[in-house]
């Protein structure tokens, strides 16, 4: 209670404050602008509640303020910072490393759920589930250094376009999320991807895309191991897993690898709900941020039945814990970097 109470507070003293345009001084007759943090974000109550947070935990004096060191956020990245329909994009990927390496693997074109990737037919694909689509990942992301596959990531991207947008898959990354990245960063908070995608698929082209350092990234991983190499020392990946950075093991690899628990988490399914959940219960003052799919136009609208990204017991669970739920329709001017071009 004493959260919501501060935050409302926040809420109230914000809101009269918001529709300023410029600030004087009183030393001289000199005048400020007021910059918008987050320009692509319509004025709703979801980029008030986003700032009057972000500014009650980093005014000195406040009761809820948080100390520069604790200052922790993680983000989901499917569907939360980039697009991720009609398929995971890591999954395109995989498709494409399979066709790739189909000339050296005759045996493919009979067996499934290979013959379904070379055969183009996703139906059948998706039809082997999980299992069907880690057997694809494995046979197509194995058997290389960690440098190599950088490299074939990357060589990806160059040239790789998405079936709907016809863009590279590295241009549907989400201009508000962008803006509030950004906006985290200038207020010193550390931002961390926590993803269930690949660890090593991310790693190429995130700081680019998004800011944030290699180093920053917890994903997903298949293990890999130590080779002298005739004294020129590699990683090499096996076909086997390592961590599954989903649901309950998103919290797994922020303790693991990060080491402390975020005071700000952002997903878009339920997928997430355990890294919100734990955010939710940290002692300093923390916030919860839901991506709803809602703009069918734009982007896609989905979320209780979707295959992908299934936003159900999640979104129970934020409008009954007061956490906040971005309506991409309403609360978004524009979705993609290149609708500004």
């Amino acid at each position: 209670m004493k959260k919501i109470v501060s935050l409302l507070l926040v809420l109230f003293v914000f809101a009269a404050c918001k529709d300023a345009v410029v600030s004087k001084e009183t030393a001289d007759t000199t005048t400020k602008e007021v910059i918008d943090p987050l320009p692509s974000w319509n004025d709703t109550a979801t980029k008030d509640a986003i700032i009057a947070y972000v500014t009650d935990v980093t005014t000195t004096g406040s009761e809820n303020f948080i100390p520069i060191a604790d200052r922790i956020s993680t983000f989901d990245n499917d569907g939360n910072l980039w697009s991720e329909q009609p398929a995971y994009f890591q999954l395109f990927f995989a498709i494409d490393r399979v066709k790739a390496l189909a000339e050296n693997n005759s045996e493919w074109k009979d067996k499934q759920p290979f013959k379904a990737v070379l055969e183009d037919d996703m139906k059948t694909l998706m039809s082997y589930g999980e299992h069907g689509l880690l057997e694809i990942v494995m046979a197509s992301h194995a058997g290389n250094t960690v440098e190599e596959f950088e490299q074939i990531v990357k060589e990806w991207l160059a040239v790789a376009k998405h079936p709907r947008f016809n863009q590279p898959y590295n241009k549907l990354v989400y201009q508000p999320m962008l803006e509030l990245l950004d906006y985290l960063r200038d207020n010193n908070f550390k931002t961390f991807i926590v993803s269930g995608g690949g660890i090593e698929f991310m790693r190429p082209w995130v700081e680019e895309a998004y800011g944030i350092p290699k180093d920053q990234v917890v994903g997903s991983s298949i293990k890999t191991e130590f080779d002298n190499n005739d004294g020129n020392p590699v990683i090499r990946r096996l076909p086997e897993i390592d961590f599954i950075d989903d649901k309950a093991g998103k919290p797994i690899g922020i303790n693991k690898f990060i080491g402390k628990k975020p005071v700000f988490a952002s997903g878009n399914s339920d997928g997430d709900l355990q890294m919100l959940q734990y955010t939710d219960s940290n002692t300093y003052m923390s916030f919860q941020l839901y991506l709803h799919h809602t703009d069918a136009e734009r982007e896609w609208a989905y979320d209780r039945d979707s295959h992908i990204g299934r936003l159900d017991k999640g979104l129970d669970y934020a409008n009954s814990h007061g956490w906040t739920v971005i309506d991409m329709k309403q609360d978004w001017k524009i979705i993609y970097p290149f609708e500004k071009e």
